[in-house]
């Protein structure tokens, strides 16, 4: 028998890796996923603004019908996502920045800036949306 699979007596076989079981939800392993899946975010949400730029040099038809998707509550709601995306995960690449220095890796200090990653990206989207609002005249 492998070492892999032997187990001594009175031990219970124990997987071979880590797996689900095993871990418990860390607020940096949660950020680690969500700046993977706010990155694949921001390719589909360029797209859209990539559309909304070929519709602007297309036609007045072209880009009237792209305003209009985009603001049905729908397209609003998919820009608000997108805006959360791009503000996550540019704090979160502001963090590993300094992570890249050696500073802020303390277990602590690391769960502090988790958390301070989400109430940022929260913040300042509210506040970019509430300041394009003001500047459109309300």
């Amino acid at each position: 028998m492998s070492n892999s699979t032997a187990t001594r007596p009175g031990m219970r076989q124990r997987p071979l890796s880590p797996h689900l079981q095993v871990y418990r939800l860390i607020p940096t392993m949660v950020m680690s996923i969500v700046h993977r899946i706010t990155g694949a975010a921001l390719y589909v949400g360029t797209l859209l603004v990539a559309w909304w730029l070929i519709a602007a040099a297309t036609s007045e038809s072209y880009f009237e019908f792209v305003n209009g998707l985009y603001g049905s509550w729908f397209g609003r709601l998919v820009l608000f996502g997108y805006t959360w995306a791009l503000l996550h995960h540019m704090l979160g690449g502001l963090r590993h920045l300094v992570w890249d220095t050696g500073t802020a890796m303390g277990k602590e200090t690391s769960t502090k800036l988790a958390w301070a990653t989400i109430a940022g990206s929260v913040t300042l989207t509210v506040l970019v949306w509430i300041a394009g609002y003001m500047a459109r005249g309300g």
